[in-house]
């Protein structure tokens, strides 16, 4: 199956059923079908050819989707940026990705001006700026998208996510992997037609992108929505009769903040939890206000999609566990000198099977690094994804995080590159040098905080800091705090001493 023929199959199930719903408006399946091969015989007409990019640089709504497909349908490869990211992500997205179409809103062509290349095509929503073509015009014309001979091998989408080292690199993703995926975790979650499920993660984050699909390959709903308060999230759950949720922990620790209506628990059918562990308060507290509502927590990866759940009978008796391998996929536990973990001992988790990444965009040395065989011993053919993550394999096979093996902060749901933070502190005239760590946090998993040295005391103020990192950088990657030093630590080869800080700064958000 390729990517874009999920909306055929959502089709067939409920032709007449909404396919997609945004601020209490629908569109069923066979319009939306319409709308996707009016999208693709444009993008077609615009000059893209098979294996072009088409990036989509928009909050959520019914044209972002129809982009992805449509770029699916017409050939193309589909590259979704995080609306909150500021220009420069963006432009750093476009110009490695080498799009050659952008479908965008005025103010982010704005926030682009003179950062991405002059003939990048760009198509925008709402009032269209002087250099853009408008998305009626760009439709205006209709006709039929041509047949592409496209294989479910071919490279489908990339999607970018940050490295420990520096600038987000793109994880390119086949049609297989996004469609074997959405198969496998419809297998588990146990997708019907009857589903109405709440998209509030970005589309740009394989887990956003995955409830989209998941949801279409069924026939079920998927309901968009671009949370400002966690109260506009348990409102959509009432006003939809949401029956499938899933969020990061950090988003659960804010929805818990607030009283839910008591029709939630009646239409709730599951929920899920991915992107880092979730406090066992907080599960318990999930527990006793949906206990009609099956609890998912499970583990993955954007070179992977997704790699463990847990089953919902064992959460009470298994609560801090990652559970086990999803459908199709291979999980393996491999120690450094290359053998499998005994009972309850500590190995980076390897992950092998269809829903493996291609690798990097562009980038053969990181994906050499990443994505490699297992051993000759496990007697497991192509290439694996080696996570990076530790992980303890206990005697009947379960599997319990342990701690990430890079320096990747991973705060609110985000894996946040340290070096992309200390780029933006760089640029403020009087920092001699500066480091971006994750502290443990309470709420957030890990917050940023940057250690910083100045040239002189007075050089610049931490609020200068933070407003340059306001600035330049989104909201999830700006530090919760500064701190200035006069020294930062150096281990014996005179390296700042990452693991000594962060002894420190964790004090900072737990006592």
């Amino acid at each position: 199956m390729l990517f874009h023929e999920i909306i055929g199959e959502g089709a067939r199930l409920r032709p007449e059923g909404d396919a997609l719903r945004l601020g209490g408006e629908g569109i069923d399946y066979l319009a939306f079908a319409a709308l996707v091969g009016q999208v693709a015989a444009a993008v077609q007409r615009m000059g893209v050819a098979p294996g072009d990019r088409v990036a989509v640089y928009l909050p959520k709504s019914f044209e972002a989707v129809a982009m992805l497909f449509a770029a699916s349908r017409a050939g193309a490869v589909f590259v979704p940026i995080n609306p909150v990211l500021k220009g420069r992500q963006a432009a750093h997205i476009l110009r490695d990705s080498g799009s050659s179409l952008l479908l965008t809103t005025p103010e982010r062509t704005k926030a682009l001006d003179g950062l991405v290349p002059d003939d990048l095509l760009v198509v925008e929503t709402g009032d269209t700026t002087a250099s853009a073509v408008s998305w009626d015009e760009f439709l205006s014309d209709g006709g039929t998208p041509k047949d592409i001979d496209t294989k479910p091998d071919d490279l489908a989408a990339l999607l970018y996510t940050s490295g420990s080292t520096g600038a987000p690199k793109g994880v390119m993703l086949s049609h297989a992997n996004l469609t074997v995926g959405a198969q496998s975790v419809a297998s588990y979650l146990g997708n019907t037609p009857d589903d109405r499920i709440l998209c509030v993660l970005p589309l740009s984050f394989d887990y956003g992108l995955s409830q989209v699909s998941t949801a279409l390959l069924n026939g079920a709903t998927a309901v968009l929505l671009d949370y400002l308060f966690p109260q506009d999230v348990v409102t959509a759950l009432e006003a939809e009769s949401i029956t499938g949720l899933g969020c990061v922990p950090p988003l659960w620790l804010q929805l818990l903040s607030i009283d839910w209506p008591g029709a939630v628990s009646e239409t709730l059918r599951y929920i899920t939890s991915s992107g880092g562990a979730m406090p066992r308060t907080a599960l318990d507290d999930l527990r006793e206000r949906l206990p009609e509502t099956q609890v998912f927590l499970m583990y993955g990866l954007t070179e992977a999609f997704r790699s463990t759940y847990l089953d919902p009978a064992l959460v009470e008796v298994r609560p801090d566990s990652i559970g086990k391998a999803i459908p199709n996929a291979r999980i393996d536990v491999v120690t450094g000198d290359g053998r499998s973990v005994d009972p309850d001992e500590t190995g980076e988790l390897v992950h092998s099977g269809p829903l493996v990444a291609q690798g990097y965009w562009n980038d053969p040395d990181r994906t050499s690094q990443r994505f490699r065989p297992l051993p000759e011993a496990f007697g497991v053919e192509g290439t694996a994804v080696w996570s990076g993550d530790l992980v303890r394999r206990d005697a009947e096979g379960f599997l319990y995080f342990v701690e990430r093996g890079d320096n990747m902060i991973k705060t609110s749901g985000y894996r946040v590159s340290p070096t992309e933070v200390e780029e933006v502190i760089y640029e403020i005239d009087g920092v001699t040098e500066a480091v971006a760590l994750g502290a443990k946090h309470p709420a957030l998993g890990q917050a940023i905080v940057a250690a910083v040295s100045l040239i002189s005391d007075d050089a610049v103020s931490s609020d200068d800091i933070l407003g340059h990192c306001r600035q330049q950088l989104p909201g999830y990657m700006v530090p919760r705090a500064i701190v200035i030093r006069e020294d930062l630590p150096r281990n014996p080869n005179g390296k700042i001493d990452r693991a000594l800080l962060n002894q420190e700064l964790d004090r900072l958000f737990t006592g």
